[in-house]
C-alpha cells in the first residue's frame, strides 16, 4: 500500500489533481465555519443535541448548520433537485426520452435544470429554516426582516459555490465532488467527537470501550462488504455474421448491486419517522386534555429511546429500499435492451421470461441490501444498548457515507494509476 501511495505522487498531474481538490476541500471548510451574525451559539447547540433531523441535515450540508454558517445548506438542494429530476425522469416519458436520445447533450440539460431548481429550493429551505430558529428564540430578538433576507440571499449563494466547487472535483476525475463536500464535513466533526469521548471516558468502562471499537471495525468492513457486493448474471451473445465477419458470440455478466438504493431511504425514513413525534409534541400542550393524554402517549411511542421507534424505523428503510430499487431499476428495460444487443441470460428465454426472472433475483438480492440498511440506520440505537456509551461520532448513514466515497475515489484513483502503466492499489 505504501508504494501505491508513493506511485501516486511520483506523477505530476496526478499529485497537481489531488493537490487542487484538497485545496478546495480546505476552502470549504473555511467557509463553513464563518457564521451568519445574529445567532445565539448556546441554544443552537441545544437545539442540535436534542433534534435527530436536523443532525441528519447539518451532517448533509457538511455540518455547516452547526455554526449557521454563510454555507448552512451545504449541498443538500443540490442533492434534493437530483433526486426530484430522477424521479420525474421515471414518471414523465418525455424527460427520459431527451435524456435517452441526445446523448450528452441531454445529460448536460438535465444538470443545467438540476442547478436552476437547487436555487429556488436553497431559498424556500433557508427560509423555513430561518422561521424555524426564530421561533426557537435562537435568532436574536434585534434581527430586523432585511437582516433575514440578507442570511436567505447569502445562504443560497453558499449554495451554487458550493455546487460549483463540487463541479470543479469532479472534473479533475479524483472522486465525485459532492459526496467528496459531505465527506470532507463528516469526516472534519470527529476530532472534536475524539476529544469530547476522550475527556469524559471512565476507566472502569475500558472493557466497554473495547466492545464499541469492535463493533465499530465490524461495521466499517460490513458496509465495505455490501457497498462493493453484487450478484453477477451470466449473459450470452449470439453470433452474427455481416458479409466475411462474424460479430457477437461473447459471454459477459450483468451486475446486480447489492445496495442498489445508497442512503435515500434512510432519509425517507427519517423524514417520516420524525413527523408523528412533532406533531405529537405540539398537540400535547393543547387545552384539552383527552387530546393531550393521546398526543403525549404517541410522543412516547415515538421517541427515538424506545424500541416501538427503532423497530418501526428498521420496517420502512427496508420498504423505501424496495421502493427506490423498484424505480431505478427496470426489468423490463433491461430485458428490451439485452434482446436488441443479441443477448439473453442461458436457459432463460429472451422477453417477458428474462424480465421476470431479473425480477425474482433482484427482489432476493434487495431482501439482502434492505436488511443491511436497516441494520445500519438503527446503529446507533444498538451499540447504545450494548454499551450504554451515549455520544456516537459517526452514526449509520455517515459511516455508509463516508465508506462508499472512500471506495469510489480509490477506484477513480486507480483508474488514474492504470492508464499510466502503474498497477492499482
Amino acid at each position: 500500500m505504501k508504494d501505491k501511495f508513493t506511485q501516486i505522487f511520483r506523477v505530476p498531474e496526478l499529485r497537481n489533481k489531488i493537490f487542487f481538490v484538497l485545496s478546495l476541500l480546505i476552502v470549504f471548510r473555511i467557509v463553513a465555519n464563518i457564521p451568519v451574525p445574529g445567532i445565539d451559539q448556546e441554544r443552537l447547540r441545544i437545539f442540535f443535541q436534542g433534534n435527530q433531523f436536523f443532525g441528519l441535515l447539518n451532517l448533509f450540508s457538511g455540518r455547516g448548520l452547526t455554526s449557521i454558517s454563510i454555507v448552512m445548506l451545504g449541498v443538500g438542494p443540490y442533492i434534493t433537485a437530483s433526486i426530484i429530476m430522477q424521479l420525474l425522469t421515471m414518471i414523465v416519458p418525455k424527460l427520459e426520452q431527451i435524456q435517452k436520445e441526445e446523448g450528452e447533450a441531454g445529460r448536460q440539460k438535465f444538470n443545467q435544470w438540476t442547478r436552476w431548481i437547487t436555487v429556488p429550493l436553497a431559498a424556500m429551505q433557508t427560509f423555513a429554516m430561518v422561521a424555524l430558529l426564530k421561533s426557537q428564540g435562537i435568532l436574536l430578538p434585534t434581527i430586523s426582516s432585511f437582516d433575514v433576507l440578507s442570511i436567505v440571499i447569502v445562504a443560497v449563494a453558499g449554495t451554487v459555490f458550493l455546487m460549483w466547487l463540487g463541479e470543479l472535483i469532479t472534473e479533475k476525475g479524483i472522486g465525485n465532488g459532492v459526496s467528496l463536500i459531505i465527506f470532507a464535513g463528516i469526516v472534519s466533526g470527529l476530532p472534536s467527537s475524539f476529544t469530547k469521548v476522550y475527556s469524559t471516558m471512565d476507566t472502569s468502562q475500558l472493557f466497554t470501550y473495547i466492545i464499541l471499537l469492535a463493533l465499530i471495525v465490524v461495521a466499517i468492513a460490513a458496509v465495505v462488504f455490501v457497498t462493493e457486493g453484487q450478484r453477477n448474471i451470466p449473459v450470452a451473445y449470439a453470433k452474427r455474421i455481416r458479409g466475411d465477419k462474424t460479430y457477437g458470440g461473447s459471454s459477459s455478466h450483468l451486475p446486480l448491486r447489492i445496495n442498489q438504493a445508497g442512503v435515500i431511504p434512510i432519509i425517507f425514513a427519517l423524514s417520516i419517522m420524525l413527523f408523528p413525534g412533532m406533531i405529537a409534541n405540539f398537540l400535547a400542550k393543547s387545552s384539552n386534555a383527552g387530546l393531550a393524554d393521546v398526543a403525549t402517549k404517541i410522543s412516547v411511542f415515538f421517541s427515538p429511546t424506545s424500541w416501538s421507534y427503532w423497530a418501526i424505523y428498521f420496517i420502512l428503510v427496508v420498504a423505501f429500499t424496495y421502493f427506490y430499487t423498484a424505480v431505478v431499476f427496470d426489468p423490463n428495460k433491461i430485458s428490451e435492451n439485452l434482446q436488441k444487443q443479441g443477448g439473453y441470460i442461458p436457459g432463460i428465454r429472451p422477453g417477458k421470461n428474462t424480465s421476470d426472472y431479473l425480477y425474482k433475483i433482484m427482489n432476493r438480492v434487495t431482501l439482502s441490501g434492505a436488511t443491511f440498511l436497516g441494520l445500519i440506520a438503527i446503529l446507533p440505537f444498538i451499540i447504545q444498548s450494548f454499551t450504554n456509551i451515549g455520544s456516537i461520532s459517526v452514526g449509520g448513514t455517515g459511516l455508509l457515507i463516508v465508506v462508499s466515497v472512500v471506495i469510489d475515489t480509490m477506484k477513480q484513483v486507480e483508474s488514474q494509476l492504470v492508464m499510466r502503466n502503474y498497477e492499482g492499489f
